[in-house]
Formats: structure tokens, sequence, C-alpha cells
């Protein structure tokens, strides 16, 4: 199979739905670790990453459980950060990884999406996303991650939004699409702040109803 992803004729990064289609179609285990998958995403392995952690908090989730869904989040990014060459998972987490009838309904998920938004998304301003660039999407992505752990219910929603909208824009290149995700953290931060104030004021409403 030629590897479209790294093909010198692409015009545009290959859409990760197609890339994870191509990962599932190749012979092998059943479950890939985490560090197989980004390794057969080559240079979308960030970004996939990224958005593929992000999507799976973006589901309403059980009150505490998104601790668990954040933690690889941090993970990568905090890897970004340290500008590492490539992702590495802790054994233990690394070994969960994931099957490819997980990553074919990933895929379905992604695809509606991809075929809205490919023609919008391009390489453009190419410093936004570059080594270093991507050093500062890994921060506050970290930032992002560890408000998502916070065991308080919705309260993950509004950042994996913002890192789902990095990750696209590691995937595709696109730097005015870092612009929106920066435009989106500013916004999950105060959408994150409104629901904590609404839960101090219920909270402080009770105390003075119960006192009656």
């Amino acid at each position: 199979m030629i590897d479209t992803d790294s093909h010198p004729a692409q015009p545009r990064p290959l859409p990760l739905s197609q890339r994870l289609a191509e990962i599932v179609e190749r012979a092998g285990p059943d479950r890939l670790s985490f560090s197989e998958l980004a390794a057969q995403l080559h240079s979308r392995a960030w970004g996939g990453l990224l958005l593929i952690f992000a999507a799976i908090n973006l589901l309403p989730l059980p009150p505490g459980t998104s601790v668990f869904f954040a933690i690889p989040l941090l993970i990568v990014a905090a890897q970004m950060v340290f500008g590492r060459a490539s992702p590495w998972f802790p054994a233990r987490i690394d070994r969960r990884g994931v099957t490819r009838q997980e990553l074919q309904r990933l895929i379905g998920k992604l695809q509606w999406i991809e075929v809205r938004v490919e023609k919008v998304f391009k390489p453009r301003m190419a410093s936004l996303t570059g080594p270093t660039a991507a050093r500062l999407i890994g921060l506050v992505c970290c930032l992002l991650a560890l408000i998502a752990a916070i065991p308080v219910p919705l309260f993950h929603i509004a950042p994996a939004a913002a890192i789902v909208l990095y990750g696209l824009a590691l995937i595709y290149r696109d730097g005015a699409l870092v612009i929106a995700a920066m435009v989106a953290s500013i916004v999950a931060l105060a959408v994150d702040a409104l629901i904590i104030g609404s839960g101090v004021a219920a909270i402080s409403y009770a105390a003075s109803w119960l006192r009656l």
C-alpha cells in the first residue's frame, strides 16, 4: 500500500479518518498499543492523539471518570511541551491501547465531520503549527486537560472541545485554526468559570434557605 500520508504530491494532509482506515485495514493483531498507533499515524501522531483522546472527553461522562480520560491527554500534551520526537506512554496505559473495532467506530464519527471541514482547513500560517508553536500548544492543552480532569459534571466538555480544535490544527497544519482554538480556550475557561460560579451561588442559596 502506498503511504499517501507522506506522498510528495499530496496537496494537503491526509484526513485522520482516512489514515485510521488504512491502519485498520492492515494485517496485524486486533489491539494496537498507543505507541503502535502513534507510529502508524506518522506526522499526524501528535494532532491525531490529541483529537482522539479529546473526542472521548466530549462525551457526557459519569462524574469522576473524566479524570481517567484526561490522563492520556496530559501525557501527550506534556511531551509536546518538551519537544519529544514521538509520543511515549507508561507500559500499563500503552498496553490498553485501542482495538480495531474501536478505531472503526471512531472513523465513522470522524468521517462526517471531515467531509465538511476538509475544504476549509488547509496548510497556512505555518509558524503557528511549527515545532515552537507545538510546544506552546502542548502547554495550553496541559492546562485544559487539567481543568477537564476536575470531577465536576460537564466541566470537561468545553476544554475538550478546544483541544479537539488544536488537534485538527496540527493535523491540517492550519495556523488559522490555531487562532480559533485559542479563542475556544478562552471561551472554555469562561464557561467553566461560569459553571463554578453558578454552583457556588446555588450552594450558597441552598445553605441560606436551609437556615430558615
